[in-house]
């Protein structure tokens, strides 16, 4: 049996879990006691270790076969200083990971006015937390090279699912756009995107291939919102026009709204994900509007905006 490693065993590895131990021995780098526990109570060997820590991240040399990534970059900066300090540390293992699977973000991209983009469209950063995703594939590029590795990048857009709904949007009311001046955005749930991680770490292509890791049906942002407010029997925010809207947000909200693209699906569907469990946030919405008790821990949740 191959052995995995998993760098941040956030929401989407946990949800990828039962079917990764199903195939492969699975070790996790996690930080803290509790985190640990909880790991071994679903059958991963937790590994302690910082990627802020250099020093924690000896131990990972040599262990895993396949490798997969979902740990975020650091909060700061155009480099991706987490993804050198670990990748050093694999680099000095007799065993280097021949697998590897990096959830990466579709803000890579950068605005494209609204037009469909492929995997072949040039990334164009916008702001720097996309630079630091950019970096980090940038990275496991050369590092799958200069290994012999197989990697598959994730370009992940607005993940959801029943616990990572925007509700505080909805709290607070911010504005959105009036549809015809409106972005375009994609979502993903992240059951779905959980199958995508456990589907590329199948593969076995070799080489570099990026994916657009969404679902199959890009919509405007007011979109999305009126979708939850109907839903979720929430008032809408206000409709403003853009500029309006630009005035009254912090520059960090509206990165997320400035940028319009729609992403074509159509690798990910023919070579990872031939049916996709949520096609569209429609379909995840009108099963959620089906079980009033799923809507009442939706509504007492605390989601941040995604």
């Amino acid at each position: 049996m191959r052995t995995l490693l998993i760098i941040s065993a956030g929401d989407v590895a946990r949800r990828a879990l039962p079917e990764l131990v199903r195939h492969w021995r699975v070790l996790a780098l996690c930080r803290s006691s509790a985190a640990a526990a909880e790991l071994r109570r679903q059958g991963v060997t937790p590994i302690r270790g910082d990627l802020d820590h250099p020093a924690s991240l000896r131990r990972l040399a040599g262990l895993a076969d396949d490798l997969l990534l979902t740990a975020p970059p650091q909060e700061t900066g155009r480099k991706d200083l987490r993804m050198r300090k670990l990748l050093s540390a694999l680099a000095k293992g007799c065993r280097i990971p021949q697998r590897l699977v990096y959830i990466s973000t579709s803000g890579v991209y950068g605005d494209a006015g609204g037009a469909w983009l492929n995997e072949s469209a040039r990334p164009r950063p916008r702001n720097d937390r996309a630079w630091r995703r950019l970096d980090a594939e940038t990275q496991l590029r050369r590092f799958a090279a200069a290994h012999g590795s197989q990697l598959v990048v994730l370009r992940a857009p607005g993940i959801y699912a029943d616990e990572r709904l925007p509700l505080s949007r909805f709290a607070t009311q911010a504005p959105l756009i009036v549809p015809e001046e409106d972005s375009w955005s994609n979502h993903i749930h992240a059951d779905d995107l959980a199958a995508a991680c456990v589907a590329a770490l199948q593969q076995c292509r070799g080489g570099s291939r990026v994916y657009n890791a969404c679902d199959d049906q890009p919509l405007q942002v007011s979109a999305w919102y009126r979708q939850l407010s109907a839903t979720l029997t929430l008032p809408l925010p206000p409709l403003l026009p853009r500029d309006a809207v630009r005035s009254q947000l912090s520059a960090g909200l509206w990165s997320y709204l400035a940028e319009s693209r729609r992403l074509d699906n159509r690798r990910l569907r023919s070579e990872l994900l031939p049916r996709l469990r949520w096609p569209s946030t429609a379909d995840y919405l009108a099963a959620l509007a089906q079980a009033p008790e799923r809507i009442t821990a939706v509504l007492a949740s605390t989601a941040k905006i995604r």
